[in-house]
């Protein structure tokens, strides 16, 4: 609806309101009327809500009550005299068949309620409140007494990440880090090591009637902790950045507190190889090495990657193949777009009923493409994973990424650097017996 006939609608349903507080407290309404009265103030109440909250869709600023300056309250609203006594107030009343002083106060408090609840921050405005104060104190826009009353946690110089921006960096490392998109969360309230058993159990089968006991069975059993590690990332903005009218502060750092997060965990859990913080469950040190040199150049190579590819996803157990799909790198992704097998079709198929739009299917298998999986100092190498990703377990310490300001570092190139600090740990965990994730790194033969 447009939204001058929602404010129109808003001061005729606040007008009625205003009204019906007038009768109610000049004596007008009856015990017969109390239902009907009741029922209306709660349909209007219901309505402001509905109302207010489709107004403060696309706003930043509160709706302030005119009505709001009268000094009216539930509990000061009627000018009754301390001194008679109730009871015998509500006899007479009755008698005449008004309303009881109790009636009268739950009225006019559920008019109040409606009245406030204009000035009340929507969930939306309070997390935007909580945005832009953090953004604030960060680049020093305002102090941290202002900080800590606005709910930013703030001490030895660093600045807790609040829930909302948080959940928005996460949220964006979920759509950047496949590894976070298809692996498994494990969210931990401390900085404790997450313990996870791989085992592998055989059975026992006998078709005739037992003559002794059961044969004991041999159990593997393989514990792997989940160490949540300290890392942090590094983001600069310019102060011409931050000074410019019309650039939304909070917009400016959130962005590059995003981008800074997501690249550090994307190279710890594909990679792992940061110095003094090496990740021996990462994915490329994990997966299972798949060896099938190919010459992508020679003739005929469209038809060797393709059953390459084939002998490729079904090395996996049963149960993986069953939960199977590719991660590729765009060197690999390039490579297979020109490839046809020797009939003519194309390796990479449309999957028109992939989750959020049109995707591509090899050889059956949903595949999605990252920079992240490339060979560390050889991106023109094909990479190909493939393999039940959900075994990739990430263990997320709640409440520990935080942000520090660096002013003084960075002051010479007219720069303010955010230093941004988590605990977290992300491995491929599985059973030595069952592999999750192979891994496919097409080289040409020794020789060729």
């Amino acid at each position: 609806m447009d939204k001058k006939l929602l404010k129109k609608l808003q001061a005729r349903h606040e007008q009625r309101l205003t009204e019906l507080r007038g009768e109610i407290e000049s004596g007008e309404v009856r015990e017969a009327d109390l239902e009907a009265v009741q029922e209306e103030i709660d349909g209007l109440v219901g309505e402001l809500k509905d109302i207010k909250d489709e107004l403060d869709e696309g706003t930043d600023e509160p709706v302030t009550d005119p009505a709001d300056n009268e000094g009216r309250s539930a509990d000061n609203s009627d000018d009754v005299d301390p001194q008679v006594d109730d009871s015998e107030t509500d006899t007479k009343e009755n008698r005449a068949g008004m309303i009881s002083q109790q009636q009268r106060d739950g009225l006019l408090g559920n008019i109040k309620k409606g009245m406030e609840a204009r000035n009340a921050l929507s969930k939306k405005q309070k997390e935007q409140q909580v945005r832009k104060a953090f953004a604030n104190y960060i680049v020093g826009n305002i102090s941290e007494s202002e900080a800590r009353a606005l709910g930013i946690e703030t001490g030895n110089g660093s600045v807790t990440v609040p829930e909302v921006i948080a959940s928005e960096v996460i949220t964006y490392a979920q759509e950047e880090n496949l590894l976070r998109k298809y692996g498994t969360v494990i969210p931990t309230k401390g900085d404790v090591k997450y313990p996870i058993l791989v085992k592998k159990a055989e059975a026992n089968v006998n078709k005739k009637e037992r003559t002794a006991d059961i044969t004991e069975t041999a159990i593997e059993f393989d514990e792997i902790l989940l160490n949540p590690a300290e890392f942090d990332a590094l983001a600069t903005v310019t102060k011409k950045l931050l000074k410019m009218s019309g650039v939304p502060v909070e917009d400016i750092v959130v962005e590059e507190l995003k981008k800074a997060y997501v690249r550090k965990e994307i190279n710890y859990m594909f990679n792992g190889d940061d110095t003094g913080n090496e990740n021996p469950g990462a994915l490329a040190k994990k997966a299972v090495a798949f060896e099938k040199p190919l010459d992508l150049t020679a003739a005929g190579a469209g038809q060797k990657l393709y059953d390459a590819l084939i002998e490729f996803k079904n090395t996996p157990v049963t149960e993986v193949m069953k939960k199977g799909r590719f991660i590729i790198n765009r060197a690999a992704l390039t490579a297979i777009e020109k490839m046809k097998t020797d009939d003519g079709f194309p390796l990479l198929r449309p999957f028109t009923q992939a989750e959020g739009g049109i995707g591509y299917q090899l050889v059956g298998y949903p595949v999605d493409w990252t920079d992240a999986a490339d060979k560390k100092g050889e991106p023109d190498t094909p990479v190909l994973y493939f393999g039940d990703f959900s075994a990739f377990k990430i263990q997320e310490v709640i409440g520990a990424l935080e942000i520090q300001k660096l002013v003084e570092k960075f002051s010479g190139k007219n720069q303010i650097g955010f230093q941004i600090y988590n605990l977290l740990d992300g491995q491929l965990v599985y059973s030595a017996f069952e592999p999750a994730v192979y891994r496919y790194e097409i080289t040409k033969p020794v020789g060729g």
